[in-house]
């Protein structure tokens, strides 16, 4: 069992084309897979072998559903919501907590023990109704982690089992009964590492991930003189300076690409730098979106 006899807990995610993309998602479902008694994953009908690799895991918890994604719901991404709410249709009715994770981010094991505490504490208090966690977002390589107001801080991947949930939009939170859930701290880090590959294969998956938005023409154009990902590109980045996840470690190992960047250099205006530099020195993002309701 993942935590005790008296708490069940579900992880779920989704998947397709995860191997021509290059996506992490095996580092992803293991990060997690200590905390879960069963793991659902809806893998997509795919152009590459990705249910194979999937089931390749021959991991008993893991129980995987087979879908078919439709690639007219562009508009926003609505698609990856509607493959999510697969995943959680999935979950087994003893659940507790759900846990969802995405094909490219790692739950930090250093916060396992604190994340425990937080399910055990929160499992029974009707008022909480999910967990939030910190991210960490890595761009370019594994050495350097993006730190401006373009990246999320703060998102919710653990969920009550309760009716009436459903992932929002394109996937990136939740509501119950059309609200925002209401969440207490998670005291963990969610690792996200979308912008860390080959540039060439990074660029694939970008054309993939926009494939959900937008047309084939629309992409084929857009990228039709490009032939990798220019990294360089960035608004700010800093150095990293803690430790990956050991399911990381072989992959981290493995880099193919260099990746070397000025962090002195700050790609913004002078708005976005003020209001970069108010938010280092107060902690403090004025105008922060919150996809949830802090209580």
């Amino acid at each position: 069992m993942g935590l005790s006899n008296s708490m069940f807990v579900s992880g779920f995610t989704i998947a397709r084309n995860a191997v021509k993309a290059d996506y992490p998602l095996k580092e992803a479902i293991y990060s997690i897979l200590p905390l879960c008694d069963e793991l659902i994953v809806a893998v997509g009908k795919s152009e590459d072998n990705t249910l194979a690799y999937v089931r390749s895991f021959n991991e008993p918890k893991i129980k995987i559903i087979e879908t078919t994604w439709d690639d007219s719901l562009r508009e926003g991404g609505k698609v990856l919501a509607t493959e999510t709410n697969k995943a959680m249709d999935a979950i087994s009715p003893h659940a507790d907590w759900c846990f969802y994770i995405q094909a490219d981010e790692c739950l930090n094991d250093k916060d396992i023990d604190a994340l425990r505490l937080q399910m055990e504490k929160y499992k029974d208090d009707e008022r909480v109704e999910g967990l939030l966690f910190n991210y960490t977002h890595f761009y370019g390589s594994y050495n350097y982690i993006a730190d401006s107001r373009s990246w999320y801080r703060h998102e919710i991947r653990i969920i009550k089992n309760l009716p009436s949930t459903y992932s929002y939009k394109d996937a990136q939170g939740f509501r119950i009964n059309n609200r925002k859930l209401n969440v207490k701290k998670a005291n963990a880090f969610i690792f996200h590492y979308g912008w860390v590959k080959n540039p060439v294969l990074q660029l694939e998956k970008l054309k993939q991930a926009r494939k959900l938005w937008h047309s084939d023409d629309f992409i084929a154009k857009e990228y039709e003189k490009i032939q990798a990902f220019d990294y360089a590109n960035v608004d700010s980045l800093t150095l990293f300076k803690g430790h990956h996840p050991k399911v990381m470690l072989p992959r981290i190992k493995d880099q193919n690409w260099a990746f070397d960047y000025n962090i002195s250099k700050k790609n913004m205006t002078l708005k976005k730098h003020l209001l970069y530099l108010i938010e280092k020195l107060t902690g403090i993002r004025i105008g922060e979106y919150k996809n949830y309701k802090l209580i």
